[in-house]
């Protein structure tokens, strides 16, 4: 699994840093989203796709074949 984020279109929610904050963190500054591991383990790979459902502004995207 590869995970791309879009950090211009995060709207801060933190919704996908409660449910895998292994792979997901939030500026200090303003909360957008930053992308802590692009290539999570396998064990991770059910909750970052629940991250990804979950995100309000869909700014994380997943390549499941890469």
């Amino acid at each position: 699994m590869k995970i791309t984020v879009e950090e211009e279109k995060c709207c801060g929610a933190g919704q996908c840093v409660l449910i895998a904050p292994e792979v997901f963190d939030q500026r200090d500054d303003d909360g957008i989203v930053v992308l802590l591991d692009a290539a999570p383990a396998p064990d991770q790979h059910e909750q970052v796709r629940e991250a990804a459902a979950v995100c309000p502004a869909a700014c994380i995207h997943l390549d499941e074949h890469a």
